[in-house]
């Protein structure tokens, strides 16, 4: 098991930036796939990128260019930078972690705003 817990979530701006932290109680190395996904109100939690142990990144069109998903192993955390923001950002993020099993974390809320 694996458990997960996110920060950094909070309110900006349209174009501004935010960095969410999910932080693994067990090292990050030996998950096979984590990453982030989001829920909007009234829409269904969508996928935003994802990183493999291995390193690999995917992510979604709609944040290409703007979102860089990392890994930290001596901390393990991963983190979602996101830049050049944008009100339909908004929403609850997720932390997810693959690993003979699915885990969640609870969620951060991110609210881009005016």
């Amino acid at each position: 098991q694996v458990q997960l817990v996110e920060s950094g979530g909070g309110l900006a701006r349209p174009g501004g930036s935010l960095r969410l932290s999910c932080a693994a109680s067990r090292p990050i190395s030996g998950i096979g796939i984590m990453g982030w996904y989001r829920q909007a109100p009234q829409k269904q939690r969508e996928l935003v990128a994802i990183i493999s142990n291995l390193g690999s990144t995917e992510y979604v069109d709609a944040v290409k260019g703007r979102f860089t998903i990392s890994g930290d192993n001596t901390k393990n955390v991963v983190y979602l930078q996101m830049n050049s923001l944008k009100p339909e950002d908004t929403a609850v993020y997720y932390c997810y972690a693959l690993d003979k099993g699915t885990y969640w974390g609870r969620g951060t809320q991110v609210t881009v705003s005016s």
